[in-house]
């Protein structure tokens, strides 16, 4: 009875400030409010908000909800044990990709390993330094 009352005062409310939303012209807004509004009174009218309340009260549905978590445990708990058994058994074309892996030769980089300092010319100015950069990155590109 309480849910119910609530339920119809939250409506009311609702259905109040989408009258002052349209009287301000946002029509399209207070259509929204509107239909937001009378979501809780329709639940009251199909009964969906008595439901809940006994719902919420009943001992043999909470039971049920119990019942139901324990089931979804255990498929959760079958499901990973399952998995866990698949990669500790290896399948076939597991097996093959890990021998492929473990058979081809590593590849290393081939030429000089690169500088980390950079050299300056002994007797050269700073702009000659500059234009060399220049031409090695230049030089690197093709260009």
């Amino acid at each position: 009875m309480l849910a119910e009352t609530i339920c119809s005062a939250v409506s009311v409310a609702g259905l109040g400030i989408a009258a002052v939303t349209a009287f301000r012209r946002r029509f399209l807004t207070a259509a929204r409010i509107a239909a937001y509004s009378l979501i809780p009174i329709g639940l009251v009218m199909t009964g969906a908000v008595a439901w809940a309340a006994e719902t919420a009260f009943s001992p043999r549905a909470w039971a049920g909800f119990g019942l139901l978590g324990a089931a979804w445990l255990l498929f959760l708990l079958t499901r990973l044990v399952e998995r866990r058994r698949l990669r500790r058994a290896g399948t076939p074309a597991a097996d093959a990709r890990q021998a492929a892996a473990a058979a081809a030769p590593r590849r290393r980089p081939v030429g000089p390993a690169p500088e980390t300092g950079r050299r300056t010319p002994a007797g050269g100015s700073g702009d000659q330094d500059d234009f060399s950069d220049i031409e090695a990155i230049l030089k690197k590109h093709g260009i």
